[in-house]
């Protein structure tokens, strides 16, 4: 019977229908699909019990696990059902593309380059024609996901979607393939669509060429072996020239002298959201929960999915009752007849649940869009599958700790006072060490602080490749980390980084990278000139010190080293503050900020005294930036160092007319930094702002608002209010409300004569007599 083609489009429902009942009638001897040669070895993982599609096959250089590709599957991709057809009937599988070790071989830039039109991310014909898909991998080495590129003017399954007098080319598509209930014929339309579209055109690029090259080299091969009935499933696109072979001798020419890489391969759980379009990948479909649908329920379509729809809404706390649930299929079957469609699309029934079950709201349409219509969930493939050893460790590890990968965000509320959290935390730690960033730490809220974390966890496919790069430091989550921990010690420069770094290692429980990490650290400080580095350095290792009750990290351990650089920062900050500008003193404030956490948080007597004594020094410094007086003023207000007396002195010098104006302004934005509380009960402060204020003039006041409004901006609108109302009250003379005094100036008595004038006219306004009565 020879060779028959069926041209599918990848994560198409109908396509898979079709094709798994073309199947049935054609009962071929091997079946041929588009895919990778390099994952032969693990094709027949499919057929066991514990492969849960979504999945995909992974594609890696060992030597730069980075330089990988996908393939992803699902349930209704027209590829896994050929798949799953062989391996149920006990005939032979083989992928037939160009091999990934060729494909990872090329250099990106020069390939790049070479692309005759702009190709698709994933280096293929645009996966808006439906054509070709499993064959399209995504590779870490691309840019990160980007939108969807826009449907060119050649995209095929645009022309045909004109041709027939639609607009939209995926309604069409959806209507004509994936909706359809007759089967009979559907390749054969398709093979003729595409031999039409590619009568007088060539393959787009060198790469294209040598991909159906290789095609039809397998192809060959089969007949060779002696196959009768071969079936090929391939993208829609490529069908046209894989019907007949044709001679050997080009195609061969086309293929000699290849350069090639090592490759290995695997199954990964890959999930609903990766075969979107919106995740960037360029064979993705635009729903994949709604065609999951329509595979999973080929009847009734329309009433189970708005069923479904709103059973979600339900579990939302919204109404949607069964009465509304008819209103909302009649709806949406008046607006398919409305618009000359056979039966309501996804469009149809989205404007009909916002409208009934929604009640016009657009709001509720976005938990819609991403439960249903993408429908997040994670595979699940064998533990047979191909793994190097790090990922074996961790995969004990989650089961052993019972955190199962999810695609959803689950939060979790880690007690570290109990062993089995605190591995939880500790294992989350390391992995994020090691740029695997499964958990993201949140704030910690309403618990103790250092006996509770709370972490958000979602697993996401591309941490496989991740899991296989960092196999690189070790075999096992803890000696990896420990030995990439020990690698950036020696590479990282930056001090505060390095006391970061060993924030993170701390709470990653690393014994023996802390070792390290402490030397570096020691090291890189008795050689750092810059005060800065040394005061940002501070805050991390203050943390470490506190997690020791908790992690079992000894704090005599840190101390030492808090202690040399603390001592250093004394000696150096009043010469580092000396001739700043204005964002150098932007930058020293946050270092003096940092130092100042650190010391609150230790809270040792001996440290915060040497301190106070420090700020004091530079307060009195009237040399140094305004900004720095009135910041080391604040400090000191707050841990009530200066009394009113002391504070309206301090406030008189920064504000003296021999200071200049500019300093004045960020002495004030020093001082106002902070808690609103704290100043609103510093009348002497306030007095002398106000008479400040009062002595500019208009010319140096409109020079000066920027600093002023940036001095007030961190407030919110309630505090402003208040340090207005505080302001007009102070202006009010003690014991009259017929004088307005200003701090520092002599009060002004009203003229009484002159306000005796406006009596009589007030009076009549008013309606009364002179003694007062109407």
């Amino acid at each position: 019977m020879g060779i028959s083609v069926f041209g599918v489009r990848h994560h198409g429902p109908g396509c898979a229908r079709s094709l798994r009942a073309a199947l049935e009638r054609l009962e071929p001897d091997i079946v041929l699909v588009e895919g990778p040669p390099d994952a032969q070895g693990v094709l027949s993982l499919i057929a066991h019990e514990e492969m849960r599609p979504p999945v995909a096959l992974l594609i890696y250089a060992p030597d730069e696990p980075k330089r990988a590709a996908y393939y992803p599957f699902t349930h209704f991709s027209p590829e896994w059902q050929a798949l799953r057809y062989a391996v149920q009937h006990g005939i032979p599988a083989r992928f037939m593309d160009l091999p990934q070790a060729v494909q990872l071989a090329r250099d990106p830039a020069q390939e790049l380059l070479a692309a005759l039109p702009p190709a698709q991310p994933d280096g293929e014909t645009p996966e808006t024609n439906g054509d070709d898909t499993i064959s399209q991998a995504e590779t870490t080495t691309a840019a990160p996901p980007v939108e969807p590129v826009p449907v060119p003017e050649e995209d095929p399954l645009a022309m045909l979607a004109r041709a027939a007098g639609y607009t939209d080319n995926e309604l069409w598509w959806e209507q004509q393939i994936e909706r359809r209930r007759d089967v009979d014929n559907l390749f054969e339309g398709i093979l003729e669509a595409m031999t039409a579209l590619r009568a007088d055109t060539t393959p787009k690029n060198h790469e294209e060429a040598q991909r159906e090259a290789h095609m039809r080299q397998t192809i060959r091969a089969a007949q060779r072996e002696g196959f009768q009935r071969i079936a090929v499933v391939c993208g829609a696109w490529h069908a046209p020239v894989l019907v007949e072979p044709g001679p050997a001798k080009a195609d061969a020419a086309l293929l000699s002298g290849l350069k090639r890489v090592k490759v290995e391969a695997t199954w990964i759980p890959w999930t609903n959201s990766r075969l979107s379009y919106r995740s960037g990948y360029g064979a993705g479909v635009t729903s994949p929960g709604w065609y999951e649908h329509l595979w999973t329920a080929p009847d009734r379509i329309t009433i189970r999915w708005i069923t479904r729809a709103a059973r979600l809404l339900r579990t939302q706390g919204l109404d949607a009752s069964s009465a509304s649930i008819i209103e909302a299929v009649r709806l949406s079957e008046s607006l398919a007849a409305l618009r000359d469609l056979p039966m309501p699309g996804l469009a149809e029934q989205h404007e009909a649940i916002e409208t009934v079950l929604c009640n016009g709201n657009a709001a509720p349409m976005s938990l819609i869009r991403d439960q249903l219509e993408i429908g997040e969930k994670l595979g699940e493939v064998p533990t047979e599958a191909p793994a190097v050893p790090l990922q074996r460790d961790l995969e004990a590890k989650q089961r052993r700790l019972r955190l199962k990968p999810s695609a959803e965000i689950v939060t979790l509320d880690l007690d570290l006072r109990k062993e089995t959290e605190r591995e939880r935390s500790q294992l989350l730690h390391r992995l994020h060490l090691l740029d695997i960033a499964w958990g993201e730490l949140q704030p910690t809220r309403g618990k103790a602080g250092t006996f509770h974390e709370f972490w958000q966890v979602q697993w996401r496919p591309e941490f496989a490749v991740a899991v296989i790069e960092a196999n690189i430091w070790g075999n096992t989550i803890e000696v990896a980390a420990t030995a990439f921990v020990r690698h950036q010690a020696s590479s990282v420069q930056d001090l505060p980084q390095l006391s970061k770094l060993l924030d993170s290692t701390i709470l990653a429980e690393l014994p023996e990278a802390v070792d390290t990490l402490l030397q570096e650290i020691q090291k890189r400080a008795a050689v750092s000139s810059d005060v800065r580095h040394l005061m940002d350095a501070l805050p991390p290792l203050t943390r470490v010190a506190r997690y020791g009750d908790v992690r079992q990290t000894s704090a005599e351990r840190i101390l030492p080293v808090i202690d040399g650089l603390f001592e250093r920062v004394l000696i150096g900050l009043p010469g580092a503050c000396a001739s700043l500008d204005d964002d150098a003193a932007q930058q020293m404030l946050g270092s003096i900020d940092n130092v100042q956490e650190s010391v609150s948080l230790l809270d040792r007597t001996n440290q915060r005294t040497e301190w106070l004594a420090c700020l004091r020094q530079l307060t009195e410094t009237e040399a140094l930036h305004g900004l720095i007086r009135g910041r080391c003023c604040r400090l000191l207000l707050e841990q009530h160092i200066l009394d009113n007396a002391e504070l309206q002195r301090l406030t008189g010098l920064a504000l003296s007319t021999a200071n200049p104006a500019p300093q004045a302004a960020a002495w004030i934005e020093g001082v106002l930094r902070g808690s609103a509380l704290t100043v609103l009960h510093q009348d002497g402060l306030w007095h002398a702002l106000d008479a400040w204020l009062s002595d500019l003039n208009g010319e140096t006041f409109e020079a000066l608002l920027p600093i002023l409004r940036r001095a007030f901006s961190d407030f919110q609108p309630a505090e402003r209010r208040k340090m207005g109302e505080k302001v007009k009250h102070l202006t009010a003379t003690p014991g009259t409300q017929s004088h307005l005094g200003i701090a520092g100036k002599e009060t002004r008595q009203v003229n009484q004569e002159r306000a005796a004038t406006v009596l009589p006219v007030l009076a009549q306004i008013l309606g009364v007599t002179s003694d007062g009565k109407r």
